[in-house]
């Protein structure tokens, strides 16, 4: 997506708070109830807040966020990591000059695609309570007429839930670019004014040409995503949300995740505020109305199953539990079966992606994580196999300083503090937050 730099000045007027100066009450609600400053202060003018716990020996994660946020100046970060299930550290970071923005340990951070780990785990519950078979085709289970005037690929039919799940359904992004993004170009061809619908953007992608044939490729499918949270809804004679929150969430004690709103008018409480650099045009009016990047020049609201869940970071590792044992959730088998290899096997990085993971097998054990990454998001999840977890949370992905945002700039420096610890605290902080 193309995006504009966004000005201090334009910031205020693009969210209605001419007149009202640099700060914006109002705009937001601070992370733990307060108010939050619309545009980003120079290093100068900010200071630190730390608010939660952590184990004794532990300070050196601490110094690496502050200094990934600080480098970069990312207003708002959060960071939890677990160690054989028991909770170590649950942190917010505040780097701000508003006072009243304070972020907490269970704030809400919009995850980007750390969600389709949660939409895998949906489908695998389906699975394992024999509602639903990955080999289905997903032509058996969904709806899928392409738009008038195209037609469908044949090799639809041999897009599986398993194919759809290890993005190996046949659509390829870096080959024709990402459909799920296509708003204005998909109300075009529909007649349908924006926004549009998740229902919309499954008819657009089924009169698209597949790039390669289905289960011989890897190439990253948000398309395939939000097919699987149709399936879900399908299914489960439910929607997807509620599904999800009902079998996977809720059994494990999860109540504070949501799907995320696209403006900020319709921010979630304890939800933090998002920033760029950018802005870009609406996809909720026809006159494409320039706005902050973050708050409507993406519909979040059809991006659940795919990058929009809401989660704070000790909500996610406790989530990720389900993959450390059995629970009620998910059986071992089922686990296993989400982390088996692919019929490709490995791509050209070593790795493979099971289903709603990135694995790799390492002397010891195993290896699984994610990244999230939307306009004003950039997120982290690491399953080491010396069973430590961490969770990383930030509210932008772009800041004027070009450094890089990314799975890999983020774990670097979490690795290494966790490397260099010899021994762990044994203390268990989710009575705190649950």
């Amino acid at each position: 997506m193309a995006y504009e730099r966004l000005s201090r000045r334009d910031f205020g007027r693009l969210m209605g708070l001419a007149g009202m100066g640099a700060a914006a009450p109002g705009l937001v609600a601070g992370c733990a109830g307060g108010t939050a400053t619309a545009v980003r202060a120079g290093a100068a003018a900010r200071t630190w807040k730390v608010s939660g716990k952590a184990g004794a020996g532990l300070g050196g994660f601490d110094t690496a966020v502050k200094k990934l946020m600080q480098d970069r100046g990312i207003p708002c970060g959060s960071l939890a990591v677990m160690r054989n299930g028991r909770l170590l550290l649950a942190r917010g970071y505040t780097w701000s000059d508003d006072t009243s923005l304070s972020v907490q340990p269970t704030s809400l951070f919009r995850l980007g695609s750390l969600s389709k780990a949660v939409t895998a785990t949906a489908i695998m519950r389906l699975v394992q309570d024999g509602r639903l078979s990955l080999s289905r085709p997903v032509t058996e289970l969904l709806t899928l007429t392409p738009p008038p005037g195209t037609t469908a690929d044949p090799r639809l039919a041999q897009v599986t839930v398993r194919r759809l799940l290890q993005h190996l359904g046949g659509w390829d992004r870096d080959v024709s670019g990402d459909p799920t993004y296509r708003d204005r170009q998909i109300a075009e061809q529909l007649g349908v004014p924006l926004p549009i619908t998740r229902a919309h953007m499954v008819t657009h992608g089924a009169g698209l040409r597949l790039e390669h044939d289905p289960g011989s490729t890897y190439a990253y499918s948000n398309y395939g995503y939000l097919l699987l949270g149709e399936i879900v809804a399908k299914v489960s004679g439910t929607t997807y949300a509620d599904y999800v929150q009902r079998n996977v969430f809720a059994p494990l004690g999860i109540t504070r995740t949501l799907p995320a709103k696209s403006l900020a008018s319709g921010r979630a409480p304890g939800e933090v505020p998002y920033f760029s650099q950018y802005t870009g045009r609406s996809v909720f009016d026809a006159a494409g109305t320039t706005v902050p990047a973050p708050y409507g020049s993406f519909n979040a609201e059809n991006r659940t199953a795919m990058g929009a869940w809401l989660a704070s970071a000790v909500d996610y590792v406790r989530f990720t539990k389900i993959f450390d044992a059995a629970t009620s959730v998910l059986t071992a088998s089922s686990v296993a079966t989400m982390f088996a290899k692919p019929e490709t096997g490995l791509n050209s990085g070593g790795y493979y992606y099971g289903f709603g993971w990135n694995v790799r097998d390492v002397t010891g054990g195993r290896n699984t994580w994610h990244d999230g990454s939307l306009p004003g998001t950039s997120t982290i999840v690491t399953r080491r196999y010396d069973s430590v977890t961490w969770a990383l949370l930030f509210d932008q992905r772009d800041d004027p300083s070009g450094l890089t945002y990314g799975y890999n700039t983020f774990s670097a420096p979490l690795h290494a503090v966790a490397n260099g610890i010899t021994t762990w605290p044994t203390t268990d902080l989710f009575g705190d937050y649950f």
